[in-house]
């Protein structure tokens, strides 16, 4: 854990502004690897490519999240973590559940907030899927049990004193198409209900507009950080300065927007990518949201 801040403070830079890198990949990381050529890339190769974006990027992020399988582990024992960066550990299970082809989200008990600290994180990070007005017919409410998990984590990491960060995608139901307004509603309405469960920072992808972000800004009760979803760089510049101007974000959690070409580069030619340019594209994002984000504690006060 780091020893400047304590809750939010820990993740945030010294203006209480979130700029975390994401590489908490796992199963998308394998996806990745193969996309390039490599279908048989194996642990060690996943532990290597944590390494080399954690040494080439948290000198100037604010936090990373890092998934508990081979990112924490690997970037701990390499010593690949700036101190001055917060640890911030994906705990929801790597295999997400399914039900007649919706996501299903389940928790582990074992992956609670004390594990995470027991692993030197600062937050608990938690990925859902919540669908608002999801219709219940004869099975599982899949909507309520969204919730009742994401209740859960915030009241477990309350009580073992460490942030919640929760983070949502949203999703359409088997056979259904949704439009740009479908998709904006529900990311808006999403967020609006996780964070009256009483996380501490809610994770959302990209309202799709200024108008969305208004939407957010007006009625999500909790300070927000914008996702990338693996967008063109540019394209996130954009996402940036709307959600910040507009939607109150108080800055971002972005990975594959910033790091992802190099995946599939070995030693020196990954090592340069990062250095000439995911630590300028990082550093980019950093000059985007100086001034524009709302600092979190601003909006928790």
């Amino acid at each position: 854990m780091t020893d400047r801040n304590k809750g939010l403070g820990a993740i945030a830079d010294a203006n209480g502004v979130f700029s975390i890198v994401a590489m908490d990949q796992r199963n998308t990381l394998r996806r990745m690897f193969a996309a390039v050529g490599q279908p048989d890339a194996g642990d060690a190769d996943l532990r290597q490519a944590k390494i080399d974006v954690a040494a080439a990027l948290t000198p100037l992020a604010s936090g990373i999240l890092l998934d508990p399988t081979w990112g924490v582990p690997a970037t701990t024992e390499a010593g690949a973590r700036a101190a001055s960066c917060g640890l911030l550990v994906a705990a929801e299970p790597a295999d997400r559940g399914n039900y007649n082809g919706e996501p299903r989200t389940h928790r582990d008990p074992k992956q609670d907030a004390e594990w995470v600290k027991a692993q030197g994180g600062d937050a608990v990070k938690f990925l859902v899927q919540l669908r608002p007005g999801r219709p219940v017919g004869d099975g599982p409410d899949i909507a309520a049990e969204v919730l009742d998990i994401v209740r859960a984590v915030a009241e477990d990491c309350r009580a073992a004193g460490i942030p919640s960060v929760v983070e949502n995608l949203i999703y359409a139901l088997p056979g259904e198409e949704l439009s740009a307004q479908q998709r904006e509603d529900l990311i808006v309405e999403a967020a609006v209900q996780i964070a009256d469960t009483g996380v501490d920072l809610v994770k959302i992808e990209y309202p799709g507009s200024a108008k969305g972000c208004r939407r957010v800004a007006e009625t999500v009760k909790a300070p927000w950080a914008v996702l990338s979803a693996g967008v063109g760089f540019e394209e996130f510049q954009n996402v940036l300065r709307v959600s910040c101007d507009e939607g109150g974000a108080s800055g971002f959690i972005a990975g594959r927007s910033i790091w992802k070409e190099a995946i599939g580069l070995d030693g020196p030619a990954r090592q340069e990518f990062l250095d000439t340019v995911a630590r300028p594209r990082l550093q980019t994002c950093l000059d985007t949201v100086a001034g524009r984000a709302r600092p979190w504690t601003e909006a928790v006060s």
